[in-house]
């Protein structure tokens, strides 16, 4: 393929915009600061000047599709600044379990590869269904978005790292099971509610499980170390997609001091093949 083979081909590619939408109205995670915007200068003149608008943001790292970087809990790891735009690029899947999950639910390695192909070195977005419960959804909810979704099982981690996953995309809170962050201790109602689910579905307490000392953020703080990092509340046109193998981008910000970034997350499959034309009957 040349040049201009490849240009063609990318141009008809079929791309899908996996983030979600970025507004003061889109929630943080629990407890971080939440999205900020003010326009300190506008076209008609304003504060500080005249002859354009301009805005300041503030906000933390972690509001809306936003990729954690190593030193969000590794210190000694590199910013994500200091990762190479090449780590953010490349083959993958995007995996559609979302009738196989629901509230509290534990997803395990045989969930994604039941569903497609993964390759050593493949990028994973995991598709839990979740998404539907986003803020900017009509069946938004926050409390299911943030407290409730389902989260890895406890040999997923290991998982992960045997099969040398480049980066992990969840469309929820958290790519930890909520129950293994410090909600559980924020909502005690909730975390009742999973204790009786597990026992239920499991014949096993949450705790026996995932004893706390092994698993508490496990997915943050046994795999950032070994710079598997993941993006959280992906969203967007994660629908499309169902259980596909594509190319995935992450496009963080270059910030050289920075633990965590929003960023644009995008799949492409291969243009749609053209129907053939129909053949006319000789009159």
């Amino acid at each position: 393929m040349n040049t201009n083979q490849f240009i063609d081909f990318m141009d008809q590619a079929q791309m899908y915009d996996l983030t979600m939408r970025l507004s003061i109205h889109t929630p943080p995670w629990p407890s971080y600061m939440p999205l900020g915007i003010q326009y300190f200068k506008r076209i008609a003149g304003a504060h500080m000047g005249q002859g354009a608008n301009g805005q300041i943001i503030t906000t933390s790292n972690h509001v809306g599709t936003h990729m954690d970087g190593e030193i969000h809990f590794y210190p000694a790891g590199r910013s994500i600044g200091n990762v190479p735009l090449k780590e953010w690029v490349g083959p993958g899947v995007v995996v559609d379990i979302s009738k196989e999950v629901s509230d509290y639910s534990l997803y395990t390695p045989e969930m994604i590869t039941s569903k497609v192909e993964v390759k050593k070195g493949d990028i994973l977005i995991i598709n839990t269904g979740y998404n539907r419960y986003a803020w900017d959804q009509k069946t938004g909810n926050e409390i299911r978005y943030f407290v409730k979704h389902p989260g890895p099982s406890p040999e997923f981690h290991k998982w992960a790292l045997k099969m040398k996953i480049k980066w992990i995309g969840v469309d929820c809170g958290s790519a930890d099971h909520p129950m293994n962050t410090i909600i559980r201790t924020w909502h005690p109602g909730s975390f009742k509610e999973c204790d009786a689910k597990m026992q239920k579905v499991y014949g096993k307490s949450f705790d026996e499980i995932f004893p706390l000392d092994k698993f508490y953020q496990v997915m943050h703080l046994e795999l950032f170390p070994k710079k598997l990092v993941h993006a959280e509340n992906i969203a967007g046109e994660i629908n499309k997609l169902g259980s596909t193998r594509c190319w995935i981008g992450c496009f963080p910000l270059r910030g050289i001091e920075m633990e965590s970034s929003m960023c644009r997350i995008v799949a492409w499959l291969p243009p749609k093949t053209k129907k053939p034309a129909k053949k006319t009957k000789a009159k």
